[in-house]
Parts: C-alpha cells; structure tokens; sequence
C-alpha cells in the first residue's frame, strides 16, 4: 500500500473509478457498488459527496456520456478498455457537470488515474479525448487558460 498522501478528493475519484468499473464488467446495481466502497479500506478518508456524485451521475448518464467524447475516439468503444472507458465518462461526466471544478484538474485527475489504473499509454489517449471535448465544452475556460500561458511564455504575467 501506498503511503503517499492522497487527497480525499483523489480518493473519491479512485473509488468511483472502480465503482464505474465495476458497473461496465458486471452492471452491478448502484447500491451494491456504493456498499462494497462503503467498506473498503480507506473509504472514510475519501469525499464521500464527491464519490457519490461522480459514481451516481456517470452511471446515470453513461449514454449521452458517451456520445459526448466519442466523436474523440479513433476506435470502436467496444475496443476500449474498462478502465479507460470509465475514466471517460468520468471526466466527461465533470467537464459537463461540475463546472465549477477546472476543466484542468478535471484532466489532470483523469491523466493520474489512467497512469495509476490503465494500460502503459493509456494516459496520452485519455487526455488527448478530455482536452479535445474541453475545447468544445469550455471554450471560454480553455482559451483563458491558453492565453495566460501564452503569456507567461513571453514574459507577461496575465
């Protein structure tokens, strides 16, 4: 087990993730996931608002999800790894929901659990799909955000 620090954010993430795993491999019932995190070690030090969110609204909204970043995909969804399936409707299910959590740690908490769950580049193909569906769902968001780069670049503090 891990002893670095984890945000109790990160593990809200990291237990919806497998909840949403779990729902893609076996189509468990909702309540039967929020139980079996509910029990698992390390649950109590997770944001369990944050979990119940994530796990009940991608689930809830897995259809339109997926249309959302599969416009973004070179490949079949059926070709998607679970795990990279989940991160997607995920990360899909915050860019369109949560607007008030930057559509950059959005991506950079996906990136991390594609890197800690999924397959070696697994991480590259993921944020490739989220930064494509930012631009189209947070434009506003994504071209400040390219601005104060472009200006931290050339020396200019934004």
């Amino acid at each position: 087990m891990s002893t670095q620090h984890k945000s109790p954010r990160r593990r809200a993430r990291e237990f919806a993730l497998q909840g949403i795993y779990q729902w893609l491999i076996s189509q468990a019932q909702l309540t039967t996931i929020e139980s079996v995190a509910g029990e698992a070690g390390g649950f109590e030090k997770c944001d369990r608002d944050l979990f119940l969110g994530l796990l009940r609204g991608t689930i809830g909204h897995a259809p339109e999800l997926q249309v959302g970043f599969a416009a973004f995909i070179d490949r079949p969804l059926n070709e998607l790894s679970p795990i990279e399936r989940g991160i997607l409707l995920m990360g899909t299910f915050e860019l369109l929901h949560q607007p008030e959590t930057p559509y950059r740690v959005i991506i950079n908490e996906a990136i991390e659990l594609a890197k800690g769950y999924g397959g070696t580049d697994g991480h590259k193909f993921v944020n490739g799909v989220l930064d494509k569906l930012a631009v189209k769902t947070r434009p506003d968001e994504v071209q400040a955000w390219t601005e104060q780069r472009r200006a931290a670049r050339n020396g200019h503090q934004a």
